[in-house]
């Protein structure tokens, strides 16, 4: 198939650290291209990627200091995308809704993946308006503030098979990885290490919205013993990072649409102590490749019995639900019924 993957601007893809979207078009885009697909990446110059790359600025946005307006460049994007509209089988977008207005006119197949939260009260008369637009989750529990969207699929985030690597043998600190928000759960983190008598080291980007909140609220937190503040740390140290841990806690305090970091650990064989929150439930099979706890003190208990979980276990639970393969082998039924309703074929008369 001839496919377009339209990716956010704020990031390269794959990003150059933080950055779940990016990170994610990127393997679903390197997965397509190795399975036979012409795929074309709409994407900031600074992208790397196997498909063909049509750079619309020539870095990413969060990156280049002299951006002021982001929207404009996004605004370029889309129309760069129109003008070549008629090359594509379908076009993959996964810029939120930007395109809707855009995309409603044109005559080509495509379809929104959803990324982000859809909690927000301003979206439900959106998506009445454009309830035309064919959209996929990345967990069913995202679907719920918006059960009358034209849904085609859920279609869990998926990373490379070898992009991590088993590690049976961990060390004896707990994993904190994610953006520093009062959202991610930092401070329960610590709170939950604390108790259970356990080193953690925070991986975390800091973005200029949450700096105040790190100043106030975190940074006095660190001055605990056993806890270490990383920073923001690259792909190419996650391995070490997750796969030394002996487990990663995630006592998100938000419904998060997916949660990438999961899937990162269990691919290094890292069991998971999560809250019930988003999309948790469907990622962590409690017992298996991780606990399911509802506060700090089951969080601890959890901790105090996490090495019943077998990490062999986890990698398997991984390779069988989150590798790109199967993420593309999703998205490719969604396209090709797609373009089989816009294109049905004609009876013999």
């Amino acid at each position: 198939m001839r496919i377009a993957q339209v990716a956010p601007l704020y990031e390269s893809v794959p990003p150059h650290s933080y950055g779940g979207t990016e990170r994610v078009v990127s393997y679903l885009t390197e997965a397509l291209v190795r399975q036979g697909h012409q795929v074309t990446l709409f994407a900031s110059g600074d992208s790397r990627t196997s498909a063909e790359l049509v750079p619309v600025v020539d870095r990413a946005l969060r990156l280049d200091g002299r951006c002021v307006d982001p929207l404009a460049h996004h605004i370029v994007q889309l129309e760069r995308v129109a003008q070549r509209a008629d090359e594509f089988d379908v076009i993959h977008f996964h810029v939120d809704y930007l395109h809707f207005p855009l995309v409603r006119r044109l005559k080509v197949p495509q379809v929104t993946t959803l990324h982000g939260r859809l909690d927000v009260p301003d979206l439900v008369p959106l998506y009445r308006e454009f309830g035309d637009m064919p959209v996929v989750s990345i967990s069913d529990a995202q679907r719920a503030p918006l059960p009358h969207a034209r849904w085609q699929a859920t279609v869990y985030n998926g990373l490379p098979e070898d992009l991590y690597r088993l590690r049976e043998a961990p060390g004896d600190y707990l994993a904190f990885l994610g953006r520093m928000s009062p959202e991610k759960g930092v401070e329960e983190a610590i709170e939950i290490a604390r108790r259970a008598g356990l080193p953690l080291k925070i991986a975390a980007k800091i973005d200029k919205v949450d700096q105040e909140y790190y100043t106030g609220r975190i940074r006095p937190l660190l001055r605990q013993p056993g806890i270490e503040f990383v920073g923001e740390i690259t792909e190419r140290e996650k391995g070490e990072f997750l796969g030394g841990a002996l487990a990663l806690v995630f006592p998100i305090q938000w419904p998060e649409p997916f949660g990438l970091v999961m899937t990162e650990a269990m691919a290094c064989g890292t069991p998971v102590v999560a809250y019930p929150r988003g999309s948790v439930p469907e990622v962590v099979r409690d017992g298996e490749n991780g606990f399911i706890v509802h506060d700090l003190e089951s969080a601890v208990a959890a901790l105090h019995r996490i090495r019943e979980i077998d990490r062999r276990r986890c990698r398997e639970i991984f390779e069988a639900r989150f590798g790109a393969s199967r993420m593309a082998q999703g998205y490719l039924e969604v396209y090709r019924r797609l373009v089989a309703e816009t294109y049905p074929p004609r009876l013999a008369v």
